[in-house]
């Protein structure tokens, strides 16, 4: 990673990036946390995505244990109403 011309060698290890589209956050815990999506949001931001599966496997269904998080929509729904 680059920061400000600063060379960081180790960066943030993400679980899954899949297309270099989507980042997705494995979890088996018994509840998530807001930490568990702020994690996850500062790996999109750092790594200039906008779509994240936050994914809890210590659940009954997986379909409970799935969260998704996209950034930058307030910009494009707004820079669309402007159009």
């Amino acid at each position: 990673m680059v920061y400000e011309e600063v060379r960081i060698d180790m960066g943030f290890r993400a679980d899954l990036i899949v297309e270099d589209k989507v980042i997705v956050e494995i979890k088996s815990i018994e509840l998530l946390a807001p930490v568990h999506k702020k994690q996850l949001l500062t790996y999109l931001r750092l790594a200039n995505k906008r779509l994240g599966l936050l994914i809890n496997f210590n659940v009954s269904l997986i379909k409970d244990g799935v969260t998704r998080i996209v950034t930058g929509l307030e910009e494009t729904v707004h820079a669309k109403a402007v159009e």
